[in-house]
């Protein structure tokens, strides 16, 4: 398995002095300042804090979470039975993969969809199976071409919206009805949400399916503390999933993890007791980078034409100038220009001749 393309083109920019890179989501804030004091208080205070939690998570981040769940989907959770603290959405994607997929398993992605997505996928021994998505529509799910790709091996769909890489907003009917074909086939949806803050003039158009009672036992929720708390670092998220599942999640979790770090979790307290005094000032910067990596687009019509993003915190030009295809193209835009994107290929068939580029940078990076 090759080091993935977003990560690749990372490190050869790091490799070039003075690169403008856009291939990284990952956002140019700090950590917000009331949660490094409420860490540094409880470094202060708590003797325990440099020890294990139990696999799950800390009770009081858990019935935290349990709470901000129910806020957020009107969806009462039990932080015993459906709460499972993560390192993050990677490690807790991989965690419910490698509970759910025997070899040969195959999982539905979106086409393009997130990167990494595959490489789990095929770590777990599974098969990704490429759902294209209409770009013609803006990146829009075929709902309609969905039935056709389960088969006796569908195991799950997995699913991110707002999208990485195209920033596409997927609308309420569609992800009912997804859940309504899942349930029939008896599929679990992996909602990967690490975006849903990041929804601007569109938030009305956001819509969370865990917020589907009847869809319960066919749902596993992830949201990760990475985007919206600037804290990419801390490795930090959790799940919410159904009850029986969280008892097998345990044991992968217990067996490659044992435990989000707890002074992570101390943190995540914070975070969920507090983001709503930092969460606008990073909704409004991002805001502000989106008006301004597309007004950069607009300038060379030659070389790129694209869709403005719904949300998330990508944009994903298609290559119009003369190329060969977008790894290529993407190559010799850092070597001439100094600017480092994610070839589109990297997220899927769909994905090519395209690139992704991330207006998370710092604004300076983009103007």
């Amino acid at each position: 398995m090759a080091l993935s393309a977003i990560m690749e083109m990372e490190m050869r920019a790091g490799a070039i002095p003075d690169v403008a890179s856009l291939s990284l989501g990952l956002p140019s804030f700090n950590t917000p300042a009331s949660i490094i004091r409420h860490v540094n208080q409880r470094l202060q205070e708590d003797a325990d804090i440099g020890k294990y939690t139990l696999s799950d998570g800390l009770p009081e981040l858990r019935e935290h979470v349990a709470a901000f769940h129910q806020s957020r989907t009107g969806v009462v959770v039990d932080a015993d039975r459906n709460v499972v603290i993560t390192a993050g959405n990677m490690q807790g994607l991989n965690v419910l993969l490698h509970a759910l997929v025997d070899p040969g398993d195959e999982i539905i992605i979106t086409d393009p969809g997130f990167a990494s997505h595959v490489q789990q996928i095929v770590l777990c021994g599974g098969t990704p199976v490429y759902w294209k998505l209409d770009e013609a529509a803006g990146w829009t799910l075929d709902v309609e071409g969905l039935s056709g790709l389960i088969t006796d091996r569908t195991k799950a769909i997995i699913l991110v919206s707002p999208s990485n890489p195209t920033g596409k907003i997927f609308t309420e009917a569609q992800l009912r009805r997804v859940g309504e074909i899942a349930r029939k086939h008896g599929l679990m949806v992996m909602l990967d949400d690490p975006y849903c803050h990041f929804t601007y003039e569109n938030s009305d158009r956001y819509f969370n399916l865990s917020s589907v009672r009847e869809l319960a036992d066919h749902t596993a929720y992830l949201y990760t503390f990475s985007k919206a708390h600037a804290m990419t670092g801390w490795r930090l998220g959790y799940m919410v999933v159904p009850e029986q599942l969280k008892h097998e999640v345990l044991k992968v979790h217990d067996a490659t993890l044992i435990c989000a770090p707890r002074i992570s979790q101390i943190a995540g307290l914070a975070a969920l007791s507090e983001y709503e005094a930092y969460l606008p000032e990073l909704q409004s910067i991002l805001s502000k980078r989106r008006q301004l990596i597309c007004e950069r687009l607009d300038r060379l019509p030659h070389v790129f034409s694209y869709s403005m993003p719904e949300g998330a915190y990508y944009v994903f030009p298609k290559i119009v100038a003369g190329h060969s295809e977008s790894c290529a193209f993407s190559l010799e835009l850092l070597q001439s220009a100094r600017v480092s994107v994610t070839p589109g290929s990297a997220f899927g068939p769909a994905g090519e001749h395209h690139v992704r580029m991330a207006y998370c940078v710092a604004t300076e990076r983009i103007e």
